[in-house]
């Protein structure tokens, strides 16, 4: 097991092939301040190319999970320069989670509001607590969640989406697991237990197919109906020729377990 720090407001774990990463402001709720995002855009980067790990966690300490963007920063620097330069970033963030070639999983206890929702709705998947809960509260400071509202609406429904953001109103995580939002509910003293089980389930798959697959299903999503089935067979082919389909497949059929090369 490697510990490591990137600064205070942002731990790294690494242990059995999984980089768990943990939000440490808890006495802002996590919020997402120009530092931390940095921080875990920066970290995220470096796991890009670290091949020893397979899969990447990302949750908080403290009382809750991300209280979204922090609001005495940004009132701080109440310049258009500075709201650009703030949003490019949590952009770029989110994005980078989408873009790296391994499987992202949210762990979530507690509230994750604003841009902590948008945080989890980035994520490949998302494992909650009983107690979490998710909101897009912005509107009611004014402030319509429109950043949020790219991956949100890109993981639920339009429907429980606009209600989401027009209302503010928070969502229990069951109401969460309903729509989509996150993959499982369990008890929070279960919560590490479960999200390692599934980090490792993950982890023991080929890293270039899991890179591959992650490519191809953001990208297909975005396309027309024949385009992604283009795209898609296209990607078939690529995969059916590298080595570790052939493992895979081999391994299937000799009844073994295959031994991945990464290539």
């Amino acid at each position: 097991m490697l510990l490591t720090a990137n600064t205070d407001i942002l731990l790294r774990r690494d242990e059995a092939d999984v980089a768990w990463l943990t939000l440490n402001r808890p006495a802002a709720r996590n919020a997402l301040s120009i530092g931390l995002m940095q921080a875990l855009d920066a970290e995220l980067a470096a796991i890009a190319t670290d091949a020893s790990v397979r899969v990447v966690v990302i949750g908080a300490a403290g009382p809750a999970f991300c209280a979204g963007h922090d609001l005495r920063e940004i009132r701080a620097e109440a310049r258009r320069e500075a709201y650009e330069a703030l949003f490019a970033l949590c952009s770029q963030l989110m994005l980078r989670i989408v873009h790296l070639p391994k499987p992202v999983i949210a762990r979530v206890h507690g509230m994750a509001t604003a841009a902590g929702c948008q945080l989890v709705a980035s994520c490949d998947l998302a494992v909650a607590s009983e107690n979490a809960r998710f909101a897009t509260p912005g509107v009611d400071i004014g402030l319509f969640c429109s950043t949020p509202m790219v991956a949100l609406t890109r993981v639920i429904g339009r429907k429980p989406a606009m209600h989401m953001l027009l209302t503010g109103e928070p969502a229990d995580a069951q109401t969460a697991y309903a729509l989509g939002l996150v993959n499982q509910v369990v008890p929070e003293a279960a919560l590490d237990d479960t999200v390692a089980a599934l980090a490792a389930k993950i982890a023991a798959k080929s890293p270039l197919t899991l890179a591959i697959g992650k490519q191809a299903f953001y990208r297909q999503a975005e396309l027309p109906l024949e385009q992604a089935y283009a795209y898609a067979s296209e990607v078939m082919v690529r995969n059916m020729l590298a080595h570790d389909a052939e493992e895979g497949i081999d391994a299937f059929l000799q009844k073994r377990t295959p031994v991945w090369s990464g290539t």
